[in-house]
Parts: C-alpha cells; structure tokens; sequence
C-alpha cells in the first residue's frame, strides 16, 4: 500500500516538474520572440533615422543657391545601402487659390472657373463655389448671390487661405473634393501668376487665348529634345512676351492680357526628396523660395 501511494507521489511530482517546464519553456520562447521582434523594431527604427537623414541631406542640397533642377547633386548613392533623390518644380506652375481670388479680379476669376470647369463642376457648382470661396477670404461679412458667410456649425473667417485643406471647410466645395488630382493643381505659396516655365499642358490650357495646338507647339520647345521638363535641354525663358509672341503668335493686345495672369521663373520651388536606407524609405517635401542669400521655407512636410 506504501508502495502504491509512493509511486503516486513521485508520478504526480514527475507531471508537476514537467508541467514546470512546459510553462518554463513557453516563456522562454515568448522572450525569444520579444526580443526578436524588439531587435526587428529596433533596426527598422535606426533605417527609418538613416532614410530620413538621407532625404534631409537631399532637401539641404537642393536648398543650396547654385543648384537647380537639373544639377547632377540631386541623386546620390552611398555604397549600396544609402542614398537619395530630389526632384525640383517649379511651384508657380500650380494655380495659387488666394492670388486666384485676391481683388476679385474678373480675369483671375475666369480663370479659376475654366479650372473648375476642368475638374468636372457644371455651371451650378463653380458658380456657388466660386461666391463661397470669395465670401471665405474677404475682408467683410456680406454674402454674394450663391455665397455663405455664415450657417450653422459655419463661419467665413474672412482672410486668406493658410492651408488647402481649409477647402473641405468651404460650403459647395463638396464637388471639387470629388475630382480627383485638384490638390496637386494648387498651391498657396508660389508669387500668383503661372508661371510658364514649369506649367503643366492642363494649366497652361486654361489661359486665355491658348489653345490645345499652341500649348503643345510651346511645350515641345520649351522641354527640350528629349521631350522631360527640368533637363539640362530645357528652353530658358526670357519674358511673358517671347512667349506671346513667338509662341502663342499673340498680338499686343493679348500679349498684354497674358500678362496679366502670366510670368516666368517663379522664384518658389517645390523640393520632394526620397532618402533611403535599405529597402526602408523615406520622404521630406519642402516649399522654399530661393534666390539671393538664405532660402526662406515657406512649407515643411515629412
């Protein structure tokens, strides 16, 4: 009987012990895996620090005075693991909204309303829009014909834009939310009028005056041989005028009204870099305004 109950003992110790290292062992294994997926976090954290060094040193390359668009510094690639990329635009090829309704000018606003012809709004929806945009950035609280200064949950506040995503605060914006690609078309920063040099077919499109023929015979020249803005073939622009001129075959008359809504070498530059580490990548876009001594940022995004 002793024997019996000794045998029990020692087999229901033999399933604690084992039991014990069962737990014992799933522990163990569970900081394994800790420790290994900390190890993971830990490196994917220091490439992410690397890859965001090497777009702040493409950013800090492209803000430096002599280089351009076209300046071979904006790539480079350090051993097989490091590198960047920049691109540089020209940012008065966007539309700038608050240049677009600044004064209410008729021509500006004719302007804006092609544009959003462009995106898909009918008659309707730009010409509510429109008032609602004007109404947005005024100085005073009286409402247009189809504008809003004030609803429920809504107030105009009466100044200029400081961000586009103010626009999905804008009653009637709701159509041109819809289109897509609207957001690349605007900007808030460049000097207004757009700029010829870096303007986009679909922008160049909405000037009076220029039609689809025109716009690709400037583009051809104005690009260059190989046919890409921002290479080392690219036409240098002198004026407005030459452009006109020469390639719109304008007369005075209109030459003087493109003026109005037109320039060249906008001064303002989009900067997108791309720094990566590895595989493990990472972007900083910047919108500086270059020229003369220190480049003044005007917008920081990463």
């Amino acid at each position: 009987m002793r024997a019996t109950l000794s045998k029990r003992g020692a087999g229901a110790a033999l399933l604690l012990v084992l039991w014990a290292m069962l737990l014992l062992t799933g522990a163990v294994l569970g900081w394994a895996r800790w420790v290994r997926q900390d190890l993971e976090r830990g490196t994917q954290a220091q490439l992410g620090m690397e890859a965001t060094a090497m777009a702040h040193s493409g950013v800090a390359m492209a803000l430096h005075p002599n280089v351009s668009r076209i300046s071979p510094q904006l790539q480079r690639e350090i051993g097989a693991q490091l590198g960047y990329q920049v691109r540089m635009e020209g940012e008065g090829g966007r539309l700038n909204l608050n240049w677009l309704l600044a004064g209410e000018d008729p021509r500006k606003i004719q302007l804006l309303k092609r544009w959003l012809e462009e995106m898909g709004l009918d008659f309707q929806e730009r010409e509510v829009l429109v008032d609602c945009l004007l109404d947005y950035v005024d100085a005073d609280n009286l409402k247009r014909l189809n504008g809003v200064e004030e609803a429920p949950g809504y107030r105009a506040p009466n100044r200029p834009f400081l961000s586009l995503d103010e626009v999905a605060k804008v009653p009637g914006s709701e159509a041109l939310l819809r289109a897509p690609g609207w957001r690349e078309m605007l900007t808030l920063y460049s000097d207004g009028p757009v700029d010829l040099s870096s303007a986009s077919p679909e922008v160049l499109r909405l000037l009076p005056g220029v039609g689809d023929d025109r716009v690709q015979r400037f583009v051809m020249f104005r690009n260059g041989r190989d046919g890409v803005l921002g290479t080392e073939d690219d036409m240098v622009l002198k004026s407005v005028e030459e452009v006109s001129l020469q390639f719109f075959g304008m007369n005075a008359k209109q030459s003087g009204q493109l003026k109005a809504l037109a320039m060249v070498k906008d001064p303002v530059v989009r900067i997108t870099a791309r720094g990566n580490s590895g595989k493990v990548i990472r972007q900083v876009e910047v919108v500086v305004r270059k020229g003369g001594g220190n480049p003044a940022i005007l917008y920081w995004n990463e």
